[in-house]
């Protein structure tokens, strides 16, 4: 039970942490781009980030909670946004589309971590994955998202949501090289928790 107990504790402060980690990359500068003024932002290192070393569910979480904290009022959203007015702003289909890609990118390393050893190959293999998370859920919910909420035509909002990709390409394989030197360090941070203690541990915490 107490090994449960600090399982638990472990995956929450983790989720807690990734969480601020998103915002704390919102007070780098952004950069506006396009008719709209989407801008060029570090939150999609996070995203990616948060997803290759904390796995799909706990880095899916902490998205989550980033989220759910600026659409109460936190402004810890690009340029300082926060509050359901996000809902409002082209943006928000990238905003929607994180907690998703989080989760994809962290299945999808976890398959990785468990047959690649090899470094240069885990780094691609990893890389991989943060693309998929990209190409996936936060382009297409982010195209969809200026032209829904932007009024931009489809072929206008296609051709804005080009020009983000240099910049997610640099990102995610940033993000990959963060990720392969993380688990090198904590080889188990990825793996699920262990549900139950093993019989040294539960008689250990009994005494």
């Amino acid at each position: 039970m107490a090994v449960r107990t600090r399982s638990s504790m472990t995956d929450l402060a983790l989720v807690a942490v990734f969480a601020g980690m998103l915002a704390a990359l919102t007070l780098a500068p952004a950069i506006p781009v396009g008719a709209l003024g989407v801008p060029i932002t570090l939150q999609t290192l996070g995203v990616a980030l948060s997803g290759m070393i904390l796995g799909p569910w706990r880095g899916g979480a902490a998205v989550l909670l980033y989220l759910v904290l600026g659409f109460a009022g936190l402004p810890i959203f690009a340029q300082g946004a926060g509050g359901l007015g996000v809902f409002a702003r082209p943006s928000i289909g990238y905003l929607l589309a994180f907690p998703l890609a989080a989760v994809l990118i962290g299945f999808l390393t976890r398959l990785v971590l468990r047959r690649i050893s090899a470094p240069a190959l885990r780094g691609l293999a990893i890389f991989g994955c943060g693309l998929a998370g990209s190409f996936v859920f936060i382009h297409p919910f982010g195209i969809t998202g200026m032209h829904l909420v932007g009024a931009l035509p489809w072929e206008v909002a296609l051709a804005t949501g080009a020009l983000y990709l240099p910049g997610d390409l640099i990102k995610t394989a940033v993000a990959a090289a963060i990720a392969v030197a993380v688990h090198r360090a904590f080889p188990d941070l990825a793996a699920p928790r262990l549900a139950m203690a093993t019989p040294t541990e539960e008689r250990a915490s009994a005494r």
